[in-house]
């Protein structure tokens, strides 16, 4: 009897890990629903290719909101709740995309899907931590980081599926994500509590505090700056990469878009997961390498069409994103202060946020100031000088 209770404990902490896991997963799919979708809204209401890259980079409008607010709501209310409002929040965004009239509707849409990330990975990287045994938490992050592209790509491919080969394609995508939001909320319900005596909404305090120690930011570069181009590499193909298949390499399959995003996401959640063992600072300075062959190859696949080269390119940028976000995230947790390393792996993410929003609104502009080419150039050199100088520091800083 006792090892038939033992098995249905560990049965049902399984099912709470993975529910956990499927949320984070839901959550970020929701993001990259609109990727094949954006070129399909830029005809339906008319706007440019500058006004898409801000409706894309307004989300992180409300990722920002969330960290600098709500960042610590999990901590005083409960995983669960805290976990639940965000799927709530996640709720409303994908009815207001499904029901979408005009612009104003997608941008609040897209603040809203932010505001949900934002609070759910915060409450649900935490969950995981508390749920699995043992002291050993360095499982808990590759779960969070791999489920985090797994639901980055299964977004984009099943919006991409969807749009090419069903009717409706601005409705079906967010019907059909609602009804596994619905699932997930019914999972995450049942999941086991970890926070011992939860408070009330009242108790969070809502007043941000971020910085980052003076002893430790010359240390800081380095990971700010990996993480910085970690994200702009996943901005780009998540707003840009439909466009420039459709006007450079003359491809308008919408599943092939969604498609080119499944695989940056798989191929980076495999390189999460494959180099487990390799040390934080390791794979920080391989993932700052990486960016350097990986934007010559996007540039090179523009300037010759070749679909070939956008695949290669694909799976490096990928590789280089994954290494990028495990490694800097790895580094600051190493060099942060015990007693402020909420605080400072915050300003980290705030790093990864702004990559994420602010060469995209940039390749946005001067595309349509100069070319597509141009604009992506520019974006590879910038990517390339940074790669510079964050190995500079790591190398410097490496003990």
């Amino acid at each position: 009897m006792t090892s038939y209770a033992q098995t249905m404990a560990r049965d049902y902490e399984l099912g709470g890990k993975a529910a956990v896991a499927a949320m984070i997963a839901a959550l970020f799919a929701g993001s990259t629903a609109l990727t094949p979708l954006y070129i399909i809204y830029k005809q339906a209401f008319g706007f440019s290719q500058v006004t898409l890259t801000l409706v894309y980079a307004v989300y992180v409008v409300g990722n920002l909101g969330a960290l600098l607010f709500f960042g610590r709501v999990s901590d005083v209310i409960g995983r669960r709740p805290a976990a639940l409002a965000a799927m709530g929040v996640a709720v409303v965004s994908a009815v207001f995309f499904l029901f979408a009239e005009n612009l104003a509707w997608l941008d609040i849409a897209r603040i809203l899907s932010g505001l949900g990330i934002g609070v759910g990975a915060g409450a649900g990287t935490a969950w995981l931590a508390e749920l699995i045994e043992g002291k050993d938490k360095s499982r808990a992050a590759i779960i969070t980081t791999s489920t985090n592209f797994i639901g980055l790509g299964v977004g984009a491919l099943m919006a991409g599926l969807l749009a090419q080969y069903a009717p409706w394609p601005l409705r079906l995508t967010f019907a059909v994500y609602l009804v596994l939001l619905a699932l997930v909320i019914v999972l995450i319900w049942r999941t086991r509590e970890t926070v011992s005596s939860p408070g009330r909404l009242s108790d969070v305090s809502l007043r941000p505090r971020l910085s980052v120690p003076d002893n430790v930011r010359a240390q800081f570069v380095a990971p700010a700056v990996t993480g910085f181009g970690a994200m702009a590499l996943v901005g780009f193909y998540a707003a840009l990469a439909p466009s420039i298949l459709a006007q450079q390499l003359h491809v308008t399959n919408h599943a092939e878009a969604g498609g080119l995003f499944f695989e940056l996401s798989i191929v980076a959640a495999a390189t999460i997961v494959g180099t487990a063992r390799l040390s934080a600072r390791s794979t920080m300075l391989a993932a700052l390498a990486l960016m350097i062959p990986a934007v010559a190859l996007v540039v090179a696949a523009q300037i010759y069409a070749s679909m070939a080269l956008m695949i290669a390119a694909t799976a490096v940028c990928g590789a280089a994103a994954a290494l990028g976000y495990r490694g800097g995230l790895q580094v600051v947790n190493q060099i942060a202060p015990a007693d402020r390393r909420a605080e400072v792996v915050s300003v980290f993410f705030i790093c990864c946020f702004c990559g994420n929003a602010l060469p995209v609104i940039g390749i946005g502009v001067l595309s349509g100031l100069a070319s597509a080419t141009t604009a992506s150039l520019a974006f590879a050199g910038m990517i390339i000088v940074f790669s510079m100088v964050a190995l500079g520091f790591g190398a410097k800083y490496a003990r």
